[in-house]
């Protein structure tokens, strides 16, 4: 049995999602792996600066190229904790990703709702920690319903 599964590297990319939340983002974790090596940690960095494009999955992506001294991330996998949106479904287009795991599902703008085109080579699980996933969103916007 691989330690290393896909539950093990989500329960990392939760771990992310929780430090968004204690800084008052919205709670997404992501990190890529290369090789079982986690090569990038990231989360929602949007309020803090003031960019709509500082989702996590787009922080993971600079900072594993960097780390790589590549643009292409053809051997790495994704883990995110929500399924990406349209903007970061793009960009793991462009980064040639080999996997995307996410958990829980955006069913009002992630990529599979919007029809968002993945890159061909790229597979896709969905689901992994779905309730735990799930379950970090929700407490960060009943938080936030129950503080305005």
């Amino acid at each position: 049995m691989n330690p290393f599964d896909d539950a093990y590297f989500m329960r990392k990319a939760l771990q992310e999602a929780e430090q968004a939340y204690a800084k008052g983002e919205v709670p997404v974790g992501a990190i890529i792996v290369f090789k079982n090596q986690i090569i990038a940690r990231a989360h929602n960095l949007t309020e803090r600066l003031n960019d709509v494009t500082a989702h996590a999955e787009m922080q993971a992506f600079t900072s594993a190229a960097d780390f790589l001294g590549g643009k292409y991330l053809r051997d790495c996998t994704l883990y995110v904790t929500l399924e990406p949106c349209q903007m970061c479904a793009g960009a793991s287009y462009w980064t040639q990703i080999g996997k995307i795991v996410y958990g829980a599902d955006e069913p009002k703008s992630g990529f599979t709702v919007l029809g968002t085109k993945l890159h061909p080579k790229t597979k896709v699980v969905s689901g992994v920690l779905k309730e735990e996933c799930a379950e970090i969103i929700k407490r960060f916007f009943i938080q936030k319903r129950n503080l305005n």
